[in-house]
């Protein structure tokens, strides 16, 4: 992992780019907010941590522009231990602040914390669209069922019916007289109302977000198509 250090002071800027060393991390160290800057385009690092007071700019201000061009992780350090100073870090755009003294342990934790919630933040979204891309629909005629992302799920005989017309005709817009014509062909009683409740039913069992239907869709003014993904 990279980390760019901006920390003007020699002793713990030392001390500080040693110890993440040492923890297998590579450590750029710049001394001012100038070169923190221009270090952010260069480096490219994972995780910033910055001093509060620097040489050339105040290190809250240096976190406001730092996050005009970049969404890294930010660690403040700083000598001040007044909690109106870290909420103005913290809504600078710093994402934690640490009070000197500190143990390199308690960094090293915050600094691996930091670097967790972004790789669990970045999982999530993977698998987000995982999913998205996952999702489908199976209609078996000859076995009379449905299988939704490898799972059976139970349907009535309508509702069988009217899934493997869609299944067999996807994008199609079908409107509700010609699914009565279909399923009354089929020896079933049913009124206009009724399709409504069926599509109703049939979204709760295949569609993860049932409000906003990946398959089963409305086409307002005409009726419903089923869309394979």
């Amino acid at each position: 992992m990279k980390v760019l250090l901006i920390e003007d002071e020699t002793v713990i800027g030392d001390m500080i780019a040693m110890y993440l060393a040492d923890e297998h991390h590579a450590v750029q160290r710049v001394d001012n907010g100038t070169k923190g800057l221009e270090a952010i385009r260069e480096f490219d690092p994972d995780i910033a941590i910055i001093d509060c007071f620097l040489p050339d700019i105040n290190g809250i201000e240096l976190c406001k522009q730092l996050r005009e061009i970049s969404y890294v992780p930010i660690i403040m350090i700083s000598m001040n231990t007044d909690v109106s100073n870290r909420i103005d870090a913290l809504l600078a755009g710093a994402d934690d602040y640490m009070c000197k003294p500190f143990s390199m342990k308690e960094l090293s934790a915050r600094v691996a914390a930091q670097m967790r919630r972004v790789n669990l933040s970045i999982q999530f979204e993977q698998n987000k669209g995982k999913e998205k891309l996952e999702a489908y629909v199976s209609v078996d005629k000859g076995l009379r069922r449905i299988i939704v992302n490898g799972h059976e799920v139970d349907t009535t005989f309508s509702e069988f019916e009217i899934m493997y017309l869609f299944d067999k005709n996807p994008g199609r817009v079908f409107t509700r007289e010609e699914l009565i014509t279909y399923l009354r062909g089929n020896g079933t009683l049913v009124s206009s109302r009724a399709i409504d409740v069926y599509m109703t039913k049939l979204r709760n069992k295949i569609e993860k977000d049932p409000k906003n239907p990946q398959f089963i869709k409305t086409v307002w003014g005409l009726g419903y198509k089923y869309s394979k993904g």
